[in-house]
C-alpha cells in the first residue's frame, strides 16, 4: 500500500514537473503568445506523461499477475503429479487406471512433464508380471494373451486378468503420447522398456529418440509400421513371441537384435536401417528385405540376412544393373 501511494506521489511530481517545464519553454520561444495558452499545452504534456504512466504500471501488473497465476498453475500440476504417481500403487486396479490418464492428461497439458510421465509409464511396465496367458504357448501367438475362461478361477488369476488391463493402458497411453511422424512437436522423447513384458505393443507412425528393449518380452502382434527413431533401438536379449510388423520403419539411429529370438514372422519391407546394425545369428521367417543406408556399420556378419541398399557390405552388393537376390528364406510380397 505504500508503495502504491509512492509510486502516485512520484506521478504527480512528474506530471507537474513536465508541465511546468513545457509551460516555460513554450514561453521562452515565444513570448508573445498568450500564457494560458502555453499553460495548456503544458498541461496536456503533463497528461500525457500520466497516462503513459499509467499503461506501464497496468502492464507490470499484468505481467506480475501472469507470473502469480503461473506460479500456481506449476504448483498445483506438481501435486497432481505427485498423487497420481503415489496412486499407482494403489491395490484397487481402477484406481491405477484413473492415475495413469491424470498423467497423461498432465503431460498434455503441461508439455515439461511429458518425458516424466513417459518414464513414469514404462517404469510401471517393467514391474515383475506374471500372467497365465503368457506362460504356455498358445496356438496362434498372434492373438490376444488373455486365459481361457475357467481356466484358473482362483483369486490369484482374477487379480492378473485385472493387472494385465492395467498394463494394457499404460501401453495405450505411451503410444498416444509419442508424437507423430508428421508431428511439429521438435521434443525428442525416449523410452525404456528394459526386461518388460508388453502384449500387442504398437507404435504405428510414432516418430521419438531412442527405444531401449533389452531382454523384453513382446507378445502377440508388435506393430511398429512407420516407426521413426533418431536414437537407437535396442532389443538385445529380447524376444517377438508373435508377428512383427517394421513396414516402412526409418530406424536413422541404428538397431541392435544381438541375440534377439523371433517367434514370428517379421515384415521389414520398405524399412530403413542407418548408423549401426547388429543382427541375430537366429534367422527369423522375413517378409521383404532391410535397406541399409551408406555408412552403416555392422556389428556382426549379417550373412543370410535380407539387406538391400548401399551400406551392405561390398561382398553382398549385386553387380550394377542387376537386382538384388534375396536368401531363400525370405518370403516376398
Amino acid at each position: 500500500m505504500v508503495r502504491g501511494r509512492g509510486l502516485l506521489l512520484v506521478s504527480v511530481v512528474a506530471a507537474l514537473l513536465v508541465t511546468v517545464g513545457t509551460t516555460a519553454v513554450l514561453l521562452l520561444v515565444d513570448p508573445k503568445q498568450p500564457k494560458a495558452e502555453a499553460i495548456k499545452t503544458g498541461g496536456l504534456a503533463g497528461g500525457a506523461v500520466v497516462a503513459l504512466y499509467a499503461l506501464w504500471l497496468n502492464d507490470r501488473r499484468r505481467r506480475t499477475e501472469e507470473a502469480r497465476h503461473e506460479l500456481e498453475s506449476e504448483k498445483v500440476a506438481d501435486e497432481r503429479f505427485s498423487r497420481a504417481v503415489e496412486l499407482l500403487g494403489h491395490e484397487a486396479d481402477q484406481v491405477r487406471v484413473g492415475a495413469m490418464h491424470v498423467l497423461a492428461g498432465l503431460a498434455d497439458s503441461t508439455p515439461r512433464y511429458k518425458q516424466t510421465v513417459l518414464s513414469v509409464l514404462c517404469a510401471y511396465l517393467r514391474r515383475p508380471f506374471a500372467h497365465a496367458s503368457l506362460e504356455e504357448k498358445p496356438e496362434d501367438p498372434d492373438q490376444a494373451y488373455f486365459g481361457e475362461p475357467g481356466r484358473r478361477a482362483d483369486e490369484v488369476s482374477h487379480a492378473d486378468d485385472r493387472e494385465m488391463t492395467v498394463r494394457m493402458t499404460a501401453q495405450r497411453l505411451v503410444t498416444d503420447l509419442l508424437p507423430w511422424g508428421e508431428d511439429p512437436d521438435e521434443v525428442v522423447y525416449h523410452l525404456d522398456l528394459t526386461g518388460a513384458k508388453l502384449v500387442h505393443f504398437r507404435l504405428e507412425g510414432r516418430r521419438f529418440g531412442r527405444l531401449v528393449a533389452r531382454r523384453t518380452q513382446f507378445y502377440g502382434i508388435t506393430s511398429a509400421r512407420g516407426l521413426e527413431l533418431a536414437k537407437p533401438a535396442l532389443f538385445s536379449g529380447g524376444t517377438f513371441h508373435g508377428r512383427v510388423d517394421l513396414r516402412d520403419a526409418k530406424l536413422h539411429g541404428g538397431v541392435s537384435f544381438q541375440d534377439t529370438s523371433f517367434l514370428g514372422r517379421v515384415d521389414v519391407t520398405g524399412a530403413q536401417v542407418g548408423t549401426f546394425l547388429h543382427v541375430s545369428p537366429r534367422l527369423p521367417e522375413v517378409v521383404g528385405a532391410l535397406e541399409v543406408l551408406p555408412g552403416t556399420a555392422m556389428r556382426l556378419d549379417p550373412a543370410g540376412w535380407p539387406l538391400v541398399g548401399d551400406g551392405r557390405p561390398a561382398d553382398q552388393r549385386p553387380p550394377d544393373g542387376r537386382p538384388a537376390v534375396l536368401p531363400d528364406h525370405v518370403q516376398r510380397d
